[in-house]
């Protein structure tokens, strides 16, 4: 990173802050500061678990209930434990509280009004177009990628939706058990890797990596949740995987695809693979791909 760089995401920052008022005690004249108000609007009408509240904002537990105690006192939510599990923590707005949180979501549209309103009509376009970028690619550096077990729960729900959407896609429907990887767990170290993409603890995504002995590695299984595209995710995935088969002493990776996966074709070509005669007999597949991933051994 170049010091120009770091020097206007820290100007950036500055004038957002000053901006949106986080700076100020009693944000949007609420009586309160941002984190606490913050807090209140994410627990929503529905409430929340208070761990899935804290991952989602990246907070301390300490800190989350300091918080938390302080709009308990002011009567605006309830702390108590899951009836099921009373090991999990849960919130919920009182109705002080959801009538706060109405109030909050009122100025927060006057707030954005007030940004906008001093501009122009090309100028607001501009703005609210730099933010959706800002956003996708602020949101996309959150997104963690973890080797976990194929029988992890995160795993398995990521299949399931993987799987899900394979039937919906094909012509032909989709039937895990007729593929040529029917279970996961052919994916476990040291015959494979697998990896599960997380966006504030919840599992966005998915890819393996199989890592046959004197045979070329191979891609297997990647999805990402629909709202988590456009983050640039199935770059990373091949990107890490592709390291991980090299570092594996691998020169070769492939994979397959179904011809209903155009973006995922699309891919497959801006990364570098170049489409091969087929190498397997998978019965889902309709394109073949390869690429050189380190110089071939002597």
């Amino acid at each position: 990173m170049e010091s120009e760089q770091i020097g206007q995401v820290r100007r950036f920052s500055r004038v957002v802050t000053a901006r949106v008022g986080v700076l100020n005690e009693h944000y949007l004249g609420r009586g309160r500061p941002y984190g606490e108000s913050r807090v209140l609007w994410e627990i929503g009408p529905e409430g929340r678990d208070v761990r899935g509240l804290r991952e989602r904002l990246g907070l301390d537990s300490g800190y989350m209930s300091r918080l938390l105690r302080s709009l308990e006192g002011a009567g605006l939510v309830v702390v108590e434990p899951q009836t099921g599990d009373r090991r999990v923590r849960t919130v919920r707005l009182t109705e002080a509280g959801g009538v706060e949180r109405a109030a909050l979501e009122g100025r927060s549209d006057e707030l954005a009004g007030s940004l906008l309103a001093p501009l122009n009509e090309g100028q607001r376009a501009r703005l609210v177009a730099a933010m959706g970028e800002v956003e996708r690619l602020l949101t996309a550096g959150l997104v963690t990628l973890d080797e976990v077990d194929p029988e992890h729960p995160d795993a398995r729900a990521c299949l399931l939706a993987y799987f899900e959407e394979l039937g919906s896609r094909f012509d032909t429907g989709f039937d895990p058990a007729l593929s040529l990887l029917p279970d996961a767990g052919g994916l476990r170290a040291p015959a494979g890797v697998f990896l599960v993409a997380r966006l504030h603890g919840e599992a966005v995504g998915c890819a393996g990596l199989k890592l046959p002995a004197g045979a070329p590695a191979e891609v297997k299984r990647m999805w990402v949740a629909p709202r988590a595209r456009r983050l640039g995710l199935g770059r990373r995935f091949l990107a890490e995987l592709e390291a991980r088969a090299v570092r594996a002493g691998h020169d070769t990776l492939r994979l397959d695809t179904n011809k209903a996966l155009d973006a995922a074709i699309g891919l497959y070509h801006a990364s570098g693979f170049r489409e091969v005669p087929a190498f397997n007999d998978e019965p889902y597949a309709h394109h073949w791909f390869e690429k050189q991933v380190a110089a071939r051994r002597p």
